[in-house]
């Protein structure tokens, strides 16, 4: 059985916050606000697992009205939802995602967010695709007033 799920998620961008992305720190001035540490690429691709296994969503486990869960690492939302997805008897086949972001540029860090990624996952770092784009400055994103993440993740099963 093949599975597909898509998840998405957006935050705004700050002078003074921690620009985190697939569990990377970004250098730059400015960073996501967010209840955990604001990893909108790990968020979207929780999501989109979850999505794949029909377990609901990243809210469903890691709410950001619990306080236990501020300024928490999104990387640990991803391994324990990994460990829920194959419990269920899901396999990870793979991830693709996108990241929407004006600026800072993201090229010298999409290799390591691949490799950091697909560790936390337990697969091949030739499983995650990870792409950066801009809104040529067009909208919020544009603006660089907050930052996106697409990501589809495909799941197989034996049943």
């Amino acid at each position: 059985m093949f599975r597909a799920g898509i998840g998405y998620d957006i935050h705004r961008l700050v002078e003074g916050e921690l620009l985190i992305l697939g569990g990377v720190k970004i250098n730059s001035n400015i960073g996501s606000l967010g209840h955990s540490d604001g990893d909108v690429l790990t968020h979207s691709i929780v999501d989109a697992l979850l999505g794949a296994a029909d377990l609901g969503d990243i809210g469903t486990y890691f709410p950001s009205n619990d306080e236990q869960w501020k300024n928490f690492s999104s990387l640990k939302f991803l391994s324990e939802s990994v460990k829920t997805i194959k419990n269920s008897g899901f396999i990870i086949s793979n991830i693709d995602a996108t990241i929407i972001l004006q600026y800072p540029s993201l090229k010298n860090y999409i290799l390591e967010m691949k490799k950091k990624l697909a560790s936390e996952m337990n697969i091949n770092s030739s499983a995650v695709s990870i792409k950066a784009t801009t809104t040529d400055g067009l909208g919020f994103i544009g603006t660089r007033e907050g930052i996106g993440s697409l990501a589809i993740a495909t799941l197989t099963s034996p049943k």
